[in-house]
């Protein structure tokens, strides 16, 4: 038995997101001491841009192949994404085929950070933990998450009911999905909220943090936000920038190692 841990992330293409990535394979590798550890990015978008620069990353794909050729016969291939969606499953599918090509004997894939009510409840539980320091209660926190039209979509709203049960004045939208900046701008202004804490709920920092969440554009969330006449403060952080987080990963990941 050979057994290797693979990480799998959407993929960014700045500094920040690089050194999140590489403390969080740190974390991996001092836990999970003695099993190799590799990293893919399911974007192609994102690869092609780093295969510009001359950085090669490997999709989950041509990762796996490259350890079935250097006799690896047990992997754990780890989700670093928010929800079990379509990259989720596409993930699960490469690595199912092949096994059955024979490529392959063992395979198992860690489930991404929300996938049971237990997750939720720590997602919850970290969210509270790591909130700025500096915000009181009566100023609101507004997380921004990607979204999804697939029924993966639904641990959004699970983990934003459970954020009211716990703070009424922290609230979690997608860009895109059933609970956007839409839903919440109305909530806020009801409230008479004078200052909002904007927050990403994406692994890592990429350009829909910086851009879509924080940017200076008028469709920022942080712009339609002053729009309404409120103040507001990005912090500009990943999930995977803070252990609360992390842990729950990796978690995950030592049930999917245990499995092999």
């Amino acid at each position: 038995m050979k057994k290797g841990i693979l990480l799998v992330a959407f993929g960014a293409n700045n500094l920040q997101a690089h050194q999140t990535l590489r403390l969080l394979d740190e974390r991996v590798r001092m836990r999970f001491d003695g099993v190799n550890v590799r990293l893919a990015f399911t974007s192609e978008l994102i690869r092609d841009r780093l295969a510009a620069q001359r950085v090669k990353r490997d999709s989950v794909v041509k990762a796996l192949e490259k350890m079935a050729f250097e006799k690896y016969t047990h992997i754990a291939v780890q989700s670093l994404h928010i929800i079990p969606g379509v990259e989720y499953e596409d993930l699960c599918a490469h690595a199912q085929a092949l096994v059955t090509s024979g490529r392959l004997q063992n395979v198992r894939v860690g489930a991404p950070l929300l996938d049971s009510a237990e997750d939720i409840a720590q997602v919850v539980s970290a969210i509270v933990r790591h909130i700025p320091l500096g915000r009181n209660s009566e100023e609101a926190v507004v997380f921004m998450g990607h979204g999804s039209s697939h029924e993966g979509d639904s641990c959004y709203d699970a983990v934003y009911q459970k954020l009211q049960e716990v703070d009424p004045n922290i609230f979690l939208g997608t860009m895109d999905g059933n609970h956007t900046l839409e839903h919440i701008l109305p909530e806020l202004l009801k409230r008479e909220t004078k200052h909002v804490w904007l927050m990403p709920f994406l692994s890592v920092v990429g350009r829909h943090a910086r851009n879509d969440m924080a940017g200076s554009d008028a469709g920022s969330w942080k712009s339609q936000i002053e729009a309404a006449g409120l103040r507001c403060t990005p912090m500009v952080l990943g999930l995977a920038e803070y252990s609360g987080f992390v842990d729950i990963w990796l978690d995950h990941l030592d049930a999917t190692l245990k499995l092999l």
